[in-house]
């Protein structure tokens, strides 16, 4: 099971819980990103045409190892680079990184750039040209390699796989970088915060980057995983 469903250079994103913003008290100007990006132990369907259809479920503890050992080379960008405005320059340095309950915690105080000031800033205020702030528009991803999984092949279907999928625990991961985006329209039917899968974009994002768009669907579809039954 695991050698059908590539683990490197993958993308999620967290639905239902935006970034936020905080200004800190001694410094109202400042603004910090701060939020999860991740939940642990919830089951979230993927169904890539890269990865595969299958459940998945990330482990309290996975991001441990990674933030320890690989914080200093962890970047936080807008768009994971593909912004044409902002590109792959970084938002801030991460103040704080570290596993909660819910999932990863991270805040990151803004760097004092004309990026941050007139593209990223407005979106996560919600700031309208009639001088309102309606809240953040922006949710949060990150790109990750997972370095230790498990896999069950259910034998009866259950509440949160009735489909009898393969189901994946993913107990370790290295973390490449986070940040906020802007998640396609109804990434989901389900209300709340739930983990969803943007590798196929982001490979698309990529190949177009690159010029390499037909290349690449050439190249993916021999490895591509089929779907399901």
């Amino acid at each position: 099971m695991p050698d059908l469903h590539p683990t490197e250079n993958l993308f999620r994103g967290l639905a239902g819980v935006p970034v936020e913003l905080r200004a800190e008290d001694d410094l109202p100007d400042a603004s910090t990103l701060f939020g999860h990006f991740a939940r642990f132990d919830s089951w979230n369907e993927i169904d890539s045409w890269y990865e595969g259809r299958f459940i998945e479920r990330v482990a309290k503890g996975s991001y441990k190892k990674t933030m320890r050992e690989q914080r200093d080379r962890i970047r936080v960008q807008f768009d994971h680079g593909y912004d044409s405005y902002v590109g792959g320059s970084p938002l801030g340095p991460i103040d704080v990184l570290r596993e909660e309950d819910f999932g990863p915690y991270y805040e990151v105080p803004l760097l004092d750039t004309e990026y941050n000031r007139d593209r990223i800033l407005p979106m996560l205020q919600g700031r309208t040209l009639d001088g309102r702030t309606l809240g953040s528009l922006l949710g949060a991803s990150y790109r990750f390699r997972v370095t230790k999984e498990e896999w069950v092949e259910p034998k009866k279907a259950t509440d949160y796989n009735a489909e009898k999928l393969p189901e994946r625990t993913i107990r370790e991961v290295t973390l490449y970088e986070f940040g906020p985006v802007v998640f396609p329209a109804d990434p989901g039917a389900t209300a709340g915060a739930r983990s969803i899968c943007l590798t196929d974009e982001y490979l698309r994002k990529q190949a177009e980057r690159t010029g390499q768009s037909a290349r690449a669907a050439r190249q993916f579809a021999p490895i591509a995983p089929a779907a399901a039954p």
